[in-house]
């Protein structure tokens, strides 16, 4: 799991690489391993930084400066294929064909398949472990085949097609081809999010576009008409228009749930249903499992939840429950998300830095202890 997004400024004269530095800064709970930006200047010219770390250690102000142009895709990551390796930071680039630049969410379950295929029959080189660079040769393997000197939304709607015939598993992307727009798509399922906005320009006519992985984003940088890619959609962004089709419609759509439960921010909205909301509910059905388990005389003094995401769904369930809700752990927020830290034993040692218990909370009482991460 991933943070991704791409932005295109209506006026060609300003830079990019500020908001897309804030949008990074805004999606840093999705990963904390490693940061990249890639713009677009003149004459599809690519500028590109990104490195392991967070993103305050990976973006020192003279490279930000070195980061031309006003369009570019950018990433935070959280590696569940491939290595640590600062050369599976994203976002990826491949030349050929027309320079596309790719930042993806998810992970593809048919890698080898895929792998092997790049390897055999397309001749493509891979160059790291990455499931998300195997997406993108697939996709600029199938664009190579329009043989074309320039290529139309058509183009890429045809390679996006292809994508969605060839790769299986749970993909969001935020893509850039040089000198032409940036580009929007789902995996047909649904499984991972991403939002599409725009806003009327401040400098000029037309308007800025974005995608990101969470709405909080977008409302973040003032933009409006925000709304969801939807599952097997393509929305393709240029200079001059907006584009979009849904190239496939599955019977199904499943969304994973652990962007509900712990992953998103609370203030996101995710295929139209508010995170925050969803936490409730979940507080909801989960006072309706206790009463379930242990019957209306059930000898709870107080419910604690475990900071932060928690929270709603443990003052809900309080609610339901008719016990008081007390916070019993102080938490240093000095330290990061320790889910998405790598390896069990970082893991295990931040979270004894990260929570500190309060003896007075929980001496002499029975409590009801509410988490979304065991």
């Amino acid at each position: 799991m991933c943070g991704i997004s791409a932005l295109l400024l209506a006026d060609s004269s300003q830079a990019a690489v500020s908001e897309l530095l804030e949008s990074l800064g805004l999606l840093q709970h999705r990963g904390q391993d490693a940061a990249g930006i890639v713009t677009c200047g003149h004459k599809g010219r690519l500028f590109q930084c990104k490195g392991n770390g967070m993103v305050r250690d990976v973006f020192t102000p003279q490279r930000l400066m070195a980061l031309a142009g006003n369009m570019g895709v950018a990433h935070v990551r959280y590696p569940t294929a491939g290595t640590p390796a600062d050369s599976e930071a994203q976002p990826f680039y491949v030349n050929s064909p027309y320079g596309i630049v790719m930042a993806h969410n998810g992970n593809l379950t048919n890698d080898s398949e895929l792998r092997h295929f790049l390897d055999y029959d397309a001749h493509r080189h891979i160059n790291t472990d990455s499931d998300s660079e195997l997406l993108l040769n697939i996709f600029a393997n199938n664009l190579q085949k329009t043989g074309k000197f320039r290529i139309n939304e058509q183009d890429i709607f045809s390679a996006a097609a292809g994508l969605y015939g060839e790769c299986r598993g749970a993909y969001a992307v935020a893509a850039m081809l040089a000198g032409f727009g940036i580009i929007g798509f789902r995996d047909p399922h649904g499984i991972r999010p991403l939002v599409f906005g725009r806003r009327k320009s401040s400098t000029g006519p037309g308007y800025d576009y974005m995608f990101a992985s969470e709405s909080v984003v977008l409302d973040a940088l003032d933009f409006t008409d925000i709304e969801d890619v939807q599952p097997g959609e393509v929305v393709i962004v240029s200079k001059t228009a907006v584009t979009r089709r849904r190239l496939v419609v599955e019977e199904r759509i499943t969304p994973c749930i652990f962007e509900y439960v712990y992953f998103a921010r609370p203030d996101s909205t995710i295929d139209g249903i508010p995170v925050y909301n969803a936490r409730l509910d979940m507080g909801v059905k989960l006072a309706g499992k206790v009463r379930q388990a242990l019957g209306d005389s059930m000898d709870i003094d107080v419910v604690i939840p475990v900071p932060d995401t928690s929270r709603a769904a443990a003052l809900q369930l309080s609610h339901e429950l008719g016990l008081p809700y007390r916070e019993g752990f102080n938490k240093n927020r000095y330290v990061g998300r320790t889910f998405i830290m790598p390896g069990q034993e970082m893991r295990r040692k931040n979270v004894r830095r990260k929570l500190n218990a309060m003896p007075t909370e929980f001496k002499g009482l029975n409590v009801l202890l509410v988490d979304d991460s065991i």
